[in-house]
């Protein structure tokens, strides 16, 4: 990759209209360049046929658009598309996930390649955290997954996404915007560990997206032996934070809760967590534990996870099972990770 061009699916309608004007295209011109970009969604320059020989040249030395090679796709059984993506010189690598469901196509991107937090359970932290993902390449996997057909967008792939928070908020103005990838704010869920002053922070951004917590532990005691960074923040702070952006954006927090088979999915740690559901406005996302080879943890039986969730219902909190998708190619919640020694690109 040249790394002296910019990405094209970095760029605003502003820094396109600055672009040809340098190279002494019309300004009209700029509209047809973002529609090749983010609408037609070329690969090169050449594919823009509206725009003469000569400032396509001009263009190809300023702009590439790809920065990755998909070195495995897999289709689960239910129809979920997972993709191992390689990027630039291939060493560091994500994975993406497409998941339909009833006229809905959920993108789940990564936004980091690894993880800094660690969480005990999940794939994406073994190894740590190798870096962070540049805004064209988190609106690059959603091309991949297939953009067209794409209807919602979650920020639960690997890594956590308020670490990288100016490469996603960016990102998610072009995902949003009518003249990028048109996908609605309520359609859009950045999920994180905690972060209350970056969640604080995302309260004041102007597009109001879904914000789910990964909380995984009804008391601190129990969450700092799943999550590492639990030490840095008590869930006290950090749901007064989600509280404050609740306050700020009318969007209701989803409780994403991980069930460990005897671990944390017992009665009293349901009631213990129904006292937290009672200080905020919130719902909760049941998820049974996707099996990581390389952990010890077991799946929870569905009796124990329709008791845990009995619990709460009957505590008046809107709580559901969500459905694990792509179990059978390690493409659901907690699984992703990245590859090593693929030879063979798609």
């Amino acid at each position: 990759m040249n790394t002296s061009k910019e990405h094209a699916l970095e760029l605003f309608p502003r820094d396109v209209d600055a672009l040809i004007a340098e190279i002494g295209l019309p300004a009209f011109a700029g509209k047809q360049v973002i529609d090749w970009i983010y609408k037609k969604q070329v690969t090169s320059v050449d594919e823009m046929t509206n725009i003469s020989k000569e400032k396509r040249l001009l263009l190809e030395e300023r702009l590439f658009f790809r920065r990755s090679k998909c070195l495995k796709t897999q289709k689960a059984s239910d129809g979920t598309i997972k993709k191992l993506l390689s990027w630039d010189t291939g060493e560091k690598q994500t994975e993406a996930v497409m998941i339909p469901a009833k006229g809905r196509y959920t993108a789940c991107v990564s936004s980091q390649v690894g993880c800094p937090v660690k969480c005990t359970f999940c794939a994406s932290g073994i190894g740590g955290l190798e870096g962070s993902l540049d805004v064209g390449q988190i609106v690059e996997q959603v091309m991949a997954l297939g953009a067209n057909d794409i209807t919602n967008i979650v920020f639960m792939g690997m890594g956590e996404p308020l670490s990288n928070y100016t490469a996603v908020t960016r990102a998610i103005r072009i995902l949003n915007a009518p003249w990028g990838l048109g996908i609605g704010a309520r359609k859009i869920t950045v999920s994180t560990v905690g972060l209350p002053v970056a969640i604080e922070k995302l309260a004041n951004f102007d597009i109001p997206v879904t914000l789910a917590l990964s909380l995984h532990a009804p008391n601190d005691e129990l969450r700092k032996e799943l999550i590492p960074w639990a030490r840095f923040s008590p869930i006290e702070d950090i749901l007064k934070a989600c509280s404050n952006y609740f306050d700020a954006t009318g969007r209701e927090i989803t409780l994403e809760y991980l069930l460990l088979g005897g671990v944390n999915d017992r009665t009293a740690q349901a009631k213990e967590l129904v006292g937290l559901c009672k200080t905020l406005r919130c719902n909760v996302n049941l998820i049974r534990y996707n099996e990581v080879a390389e952990l010890d943890y077991v799946r929870p039986k569905t009796e124990q996870v329709r008791r845990f969730q009995e619990v709460l219902v009957k505590a008046g909190v809107n709580t559901h099972i969500r459905a694990s998708r792509g179990r059978d190619i390690s493409a659901a919640c907690g699984q992703l990770k990245r590859e090593y020694n693929q030879i063979t690109t798609e």
